[in-house]
């Protein structure tokens, strides 16, 4: 009886050896011997549930990409969606004589650089819907009144035909003359994200589905009484935090 007791649990032990051993032996070469998910702090499991929950925003079933672009920044460089791939960034659309909801964005989006000060892989692309009158010269001094030192914070003008096509073909976010509107231009005030890969992201409602952008038209800190839009930078920080 003995025999066979042994027998099986040698048997017991080959199979772990086989199974097991060369896993073993695999993480102690590669230095991996404790599991990161033990090593993570709570903000770091956080930041990784936060985005993996986040929503891919498509179209026709197909995850949506930041469009194509070939501008220039306020320095006069030449700036395209590549020297935004493996950052996260924030795209907007605003022109620099604009009365209304422009200086709350921009100053949403000074807190929002201040936040992440010093991260290499963050970065903001603002789009001008006035080229002709905003200029790299006219942007830098723009710049400069708002106090916007971000290196990949680059504010953009180039043909309007191509910026109003990155905007309403490109990021469904609508943007276009109209002599109406206050400065003689319409847009909305809404901010996109998208993730290192170039693709747009947000993050969910209470229903599951994506809210796809993030309103930037709300001062941060505006205490809001009922009815009124909230603010969504907030969310928008920690969403940002999340794709990092």
């Amino acid at each position: 009886m003995k025999k066979y007791s042994y027998v099986g649990i040698s048997l017991v032990i080959l199979i772990f050896g086989i199974i097991f051993i060369p896993k073993i032996i695999d993480r102690v070469s590669s230095g991996n011997v404790v599991s990161s998910d033990r090593l993570s702090s709570d903000e770091e499991d956080a930041s990784k549930k936060a985005a993996k929950d986040m929503a891919y925003i498509e179209t026709n079933g197909k995850r949506r990409k930041a469009p194509e672009f070939k501008l220039l920044n306020q320095d006069g460089d030449t700036i395209t969606n590549e020297d935004y791939l493996g950052k996260v960034y924030v795209a907007e659309f605003f022109f620099t004589t604009c009365p209304t909801i422009c200086p709350i964005m921009n100053s949403n989006l000074v807190e929002i650089q201040d936040e992440f000060e010093g991260e290499e892989d963050f970065a903001i692309a603002s789009f001008s819907i006035d080229p002709q009158y905003d200029t790299p010269e006219v942007l830098t001094e723009y710049a400069e009144n708002y106090g916007i030192t971000n290196p990949n914070w680059h504010l953009l003008t180039g043909d309007k035909e191509q910026v109003y096509q990155i905007a309403n073909d490109g990021f469904y976010i609508h943007a276009g003359v109209d002599q109406d509107a206050p400065g003689g231009f319409q847009h909305q005030g809404m901010f996109a994200l998208v993730d290192k890969e170039g693709y747009i992201r947000s993050r969910k409602d209470q229903y599951g589905n994506p809210i796809i952008y993030y309103r930037g038209s709300v001062l941060r800190n505006k205490s809001v009484v009922e009815g009124e839009e909230t603010p969504e930078i907030d969310i928008l920080i920690e969403d940002i935090k999340a794709l990092l």
